[in-house]
């Protein structure tokens, strides 16, 4: 299974994640955290793969995106020796609400979660930016696939890929496609910035964090009507997030898209409850169970 997931992303290939390579150590390492003990030693040089190894035999693969406390608590309890927790991050993030509270950004995880793990047998494995590139299995593949679009370009790349598609999908106003994003992600709400618009055919894509002004730029002169991402502000409370949310409404002004987040856990959820979910089922033959957070906005 380890090999399988390595090849479809491309894990090695692609070499070391460009977020986690320095969220990792940059989280851990004030806290005294020994991560490069803890986890294996692929994942210590590239930040994506095998985390922690358990038992050979996997029986069920746990999908989720955040190493939550809820999440992790869930997978000790229902878990059993050599099971696998498959997740986007190997840290949890608070992101934010636009209804409530700001929140604190990436934030390490307690190695005593990490030690019960290893205890009872299990396995963990991270993928993040190999899963927002892929082509056909990925964050944003999958959101493509949820709205049936059509895809027809992509967009903000560096050198793993393009983290964002242009997509074209049947006409419909903003409210419309607002109301449809939330049935799709399970949402309560979403954040919203920019124009309400009645002509929408052409969609801008990003998973995750999609709060980048110039990857805004560039979708609208790729003609997107709208913006659809995680999170379209950064409500981390720090002097780097009030500098980017700040940067955020100086743009909004100008754009003529409708700016729409689905939360940047929902936003990524998807693909385990959908691509992931039957990928396993199908060319690893185990059964999958869902590990969904009680609450996307946070």
């Amino acid at each position: 299974m380890e090999r399988a997931l390595n090849e479809l992303f491309r894990v090695k290939e692609l070499g070391p994640d460009p977020g986690f390579s320095r969220f990792v150590p940059g989280v851990y390492d004030p806290v005294g955290f020994d991560w490069k003990s803890a986890f294996e030693p692929g994942f210590k040089r590239l930040f994506n793969g095998l985390m922690i190894r358990g038992a050979d035999r996997v029986s069920r693969v746990f999908l989720a995106v955040f190493p939550t406390e809820e999440v992790l608590e869930a997978f000790l309890e229902e878990g059993k020796t050599g099971d696998l927790l498959f997740m986007h991050h190997p840290l949890t993030m608070e992101c934010g609400d636009p209804y409530g509270d700001w929140g604190k950004g990436f934030v390490p995880v307690d190695g005593e979660w990490w030690a019960r793990i290893r205890e009872k047998g299990l396995s963990v494995y991270t993928c993040h930016a190999p899963m927002d590139i892929h082509p056909t299995i990925g964050t944003n593949a999958a959101i493509v696939e949820a709205l049936e679009a059509r895809e027809t370009g992509s967009f903000f790349q560096d050198r793993m890929g393009a983290y964002g598609r242009i997509a074209e999908i049947e006409q419909m106003d903003t409210d419309t496609l607002i109301a449809r994003l939330k049935r799709i992600f399970a949402i309560p709400y979403v954040d919203f910035e920019g124009k309400k618009r009645r002509d929408i055919t052409r969609i801008a894509i990003v998973a995750g964090c999609g709060d980048v002004v110039a990857a805004m730029k560039e979708a609208e002169e790729k003609g997107a009507q709208a913006y659809v991402t995680g999170e379209i502000h950064c409500r981390v409370d720090n002097d780097y997030g009030r500098r980017r949310f700040r940067e955020m409404m100086d743009y909004v002004p100008t754009t003529s898209m409708s700016l729409i987040g689905v939360s940047h856990a929902a936003s990524e959820f998807l693909v385990m409850n959908t691509q992931m979910r039957r990928w396993f089922e199908r060319e690893c033959g185990v059964a999958t169970v869902l590990l969904e957070q009680s609450h996307w906005w946070r």
